[in-house]
């Protein structure tokens, strides 16, 4: 599904993606870990399309992408979720679904006001708020739903896009316990269906879910492996897990 090699980005003396190789199989759930400042979001930046590697080359489906912007590699079938929620608060979640669904069809945005009581924009809408557990909150404002809920909803608009590939950046950034959980019912559910990247510091999480697990560190990839082999490389443990791991 996805192939990268020699992937690399450079700020001023900072390389944060230092060659880079890295592939995912189709219906893989392919976790990358490491520390803060590791260079996990300038790599699913790259992978994206937000930002644009120095050099390496980036393939999807077979078709080579590393100058695609990302708009182009959306409409390939690339979604994106991101570590700070990007909602439109004074949207409802039924909305900001629907708005997902009209933007990856191409229709003007000059026909909003009329769009948000289209059935071919708004049933699709209401089965995606469905498929991620929000079916009794289609009608909430976005700025009032919980912090758990909205990351839900970012779900619902990546998902409304009908992803190929859905790039997760920290889906779990700032949840408590009981929002963790939920959402990682909501992963399980979808790797059934989908191929995944997930970035993520929540290592339960990471090792209930993923099927290989890249490590990244100095933005280099010291290890890929299964989440049991990963969790006994000593160079791993060294670097990110800790001995407890």
């Amino acid at each position: 599904m996805l192939e990268v090699r020699g992937l690399t980005k450079q700020f001023g003396a900072l390389r944060a993606s230092d060659g880079i190789d890295f592939d995912v199989a189709e219906g893989e759930t392919h976790a990358v870990i490491g520390p803060n400042g590791a260079g996990k979001t300038t790599f699913i930046s790259q992978l994206a399309g937000n930002l644009r590697p120095d050099s390496g080359t980036v393939r999807f489906a077979g078709a080579d992408i590393t100058a695609l912007p990302a708009p182009r590699r959306a409409r390939l079938g690339l979604a994106r979720s991101f570590q700070i929620t990007s909602l439109y608060p004074d949207f409802s979640a039924l909305h900001n679904v629907a708005l997902a669904i009209q933007a990856h069809s191409g229709h003007s945005f000059r026909f909003w006001r009329d769009a948000r009581s289209d059935p071919a924009l708004i049933e699709p809408a209401r089965k995606v708020l469905n498929e991620v557990g929000l079916s009794a909150r289609v009608n909430v404002l976005a700025a009032n739903l919980a912090h758990g809920e909205q990351r839900q909803l970012e779900m619902a608009m990546a998902l409304a896009t009908r992803p190929r590939l859905l790039l997760l950046d920290e889906p779990m950034a700032g949840m408590g316990t009981d929002e963790s959980l939920r959402m990682i019912a909501l992963l399980a559910s979808l790797k059934r269906k989908h191929t995944i990247i997930l970035v993520e510091h929540d290592m339960d999480a990471v090792f209930r879910l993923a099927d290989r697990i890249s490590v990244l560190v100095y933005g280099r990839v010291i290890a890929t492996d299964t989440p049991e082999k990963i969790r006994r490389n000593e160079e791993v443990r060294q670097a990110y897990l800790g001995s407890e791991a």
